[in-house]
């Protein structure tokens, strides 16, 4: 039900070797004079049109952010999706906002993946020069370089600490700085764009005009437009630049990504993704050059964005500038890596989400209630939980519901909060037919339904990434087993007595001396503690060990 498909990278290879920039290729573009331009659609929806791809319908449906409304997800290929990211610019740390994003979309691609079958072929931007990284370059006396690649494997790890897959290629900005020069040198060829007598290169936007999405902006003399953007900046004194037809300089934030996507993927991208606070200007001015460069209606067939982060009670999304942030490797202090993938899971992946200790909680309890019905299936299985006579049918027509249902959610725009439901409702049904009794009463027993509700449940949460959240190793066991045993070792300690000395009486019943009593106290409680929870701790030395129970220091689950 689940094909895993993973990403086929010669098919990646062939797809850049396809499309890479080269001068032939740029010789057969259309002359701008014989271009007749189609209306496409803008990021900020002001007035266009979004053409419906031709190609493969997958069955599914997605939000797209051109159109604000979902559509038919129409792939260009069957079976493949073209997937491009913008990846992060490496500055500083990444924080809970970036990782939100970063988690959504990796549930979002495995759900493509491992549920309907689709190669997911997907490429990420790192940017490794910036404004930003420049100046904490300065700030901390280190070059632009040293600090991009030192906090490029910090996120690199920290997406690993969040299970996040890895997309088929990270590729660099400096590395890609002749690939961004011919872009740029293509772009003014069609006449979309021009450089200044400062060396700036910048785009026309009034070459294309209701093609781009309006906003305001300061006039700038050494601009035609007052929203034109940069391509290429000027170098200026302590940056890196590189060489190019216009002078010294580096590329402009915007092209980069137009370009390392076109690069890989050439003139038809089937999905582009996000957070929403890039949609405007950041994805329209990548629309603009693209279509521009590529001389097409439509560059990209959907663009997918995730809702921001927010703590409680802020308008304002987590951001470094605002300093309201959480960094991902403090959060892993506090919660684990499958509780911020079901805190994700629980809201819909483009809605915003609140950060605080109350979701947090929410997202932990949820695993916790599986991972209780995962531990009362198990002991049902085993033999160790007597429960009344079991509604088998029931349980299976409601497993074959909510594997439809499941399906049903995936396949409307990735509804997780939907899934979530489906599986807790699940869990809820599955309680309801174990609970304990004193004394069986040899009805018929069903074991297989409850492994087949937990190999399901298991089976989902794989696919969705939070595999270890319904985890059956036993760890648990263990951890309460060592616990016992401790207790065991405390007790033996406080009952042993010490050593007559010569010439005093000896008793014929020795107690333990009264310093030790507290400690006899504290086991004696922990083990009525362990018990409400359903591990019984039998004594070593006990004579009426009832069927089923063990010595001390071994748990037995008994509800």
């Amino acid at each position: 039900m689940w094909p895993c498909i993973t990403i086929c990278r010669p098919l990646l290879l062939k797809l850049r070797s396809r499309y890479a920039f080269s001068k032939d290729t740029r010789q057969t573009l259309v002359s701008p004079s014989k271009l007749i331009f189609r209306p496409s659609a803008s990021c900020t929806g002001v007035g266009k049109k979004w053409t419906r791809p031709t190609g493969y319908d997958t069955g599914l449906k997605t939000y797209n952010s051109l159109t604000k409304q979902k559509e038919p997800l129409i792939l260009a290929q069957e079976g493949i999706a073209t997937w491009y990211s913008c990846g992060p610019t490496v500055y500083d740390h990444a924080h809970l906002g970036h990782a939100c994003s970063y988690v959504r979309f990796d549930i979002i691609q495995r759900v493509l993946s491992r549920v309907f079958g689709i190669n997911v072929i997907h490429v990420m931007v790192i940017t490794d020069i910036d404004d930003k990284i420049i100046r904490r370059a300065l700030e901390k006396s280190v070059s632009p370089t040293v600090l991009a690649r030192m906090y490029e494997e910090e996120f690199k790890n920290d997406m690993l600490a969040l299970k996040v897959l890895p997309p088929a290629v990270y590729l660099r900005v400096t590395e890609n700085i002749p690939q961004i020069v011919a872009f740029i040198e293509g772009i003014i060829r069609n006449e979309h764009a021009y450089a200044t007598k400062q060396g700036d290169v910048y785009f026309d936007i009034g070459s294309i005009g209701d093609r781009y999405g309006w906003c305001n902006r300061s006039e700038m003399a050494k601009k035609r437009d007052s929203r034109d953007f940069a391509l290429w900046k000027a170098s200026k004194p302590q940056e890196p630049s590189w060489e190019s037809p216009w002078g010294k300089g580096r590329p402009g934030w915007h092209i980069e990504c137009s370009t390392i996507a076109s690069s890989v993927f050439g003139s038809q991208l089937d999905i582009h993704s996000g957070g929403i606070d890039l949609a405007f200007p950041h994805h329209e001015n990548e629309i603009a050059q693209c279509e521009a460069y590529h001389q097409c209606g439509q560059w990209g067939n959907y663009f997918l964005h995730s809702g921001h982060l927010h703590l409680k009670g802020s308008a304002e999304k987590m951001s470094k500038s605002l300093n309201n942030y959480i960094t991902i490797k403090d959060f892993l202090e506090s919660y684990s890596a499958n509780e911020f993938r079901m805190f994700c899971l629980l809201t819909k992946y483009r809605s915003a989400i609140d950060y605080s200790d109350a979701s947090l909680n929410e997202a932990r309890s949820s695993l916790a209630t599986i991972t209780a019905f995962t531990h009362d299936a198990q002991a049902y299985m085993r033999g160790q939980l007597q429960c009344p006579a079991v509604e088998e049918g029931a349980l299976w027509e409601r497993l074959a519901e909510t594997k439809a249902n499941v399906v049903r959610a995936l396949a409307d725009d990735f509804d997780t909060p939907r899934v979530v439901n489906a599986i807790m409702s699940l869990v809820y049904h599955g309680n309801r037919h174990l609970q304990p009794i004193t004394k069986p009463d040899r009805s018929p027993r069903s074991p297989a339904v409850f492994g087949a509700f937990l190999a399901y449940i298991r089976e989902v949460f794989e696919v969705l990434g939070g595999a270890h959240s319904v985890d059956s190793s036993g760890t648990l066991e263990n951890v309460v087993e060592q616990l016992a045993r401790f207790r065991s070792d405390v007790r033996a300690f406080a009952l042993s007595v010490q050593d007559t000395p010569p010439g005093e009486p000896t008793h014929a019943s020795p107690s333990p001396c009264s310093e030790k009593l507290p400690l006899l106290k504290a086991c004696d409680t922990l083990r009525k503690d362990l018990a409400s929870m359903g591990t019984a701790v039998v004594h070593q030395g006990s004579q009426a060990k009832r069927k089923g129970e063990m010595r001390e220091g071994i748990i037995h689950r008994a509800r």
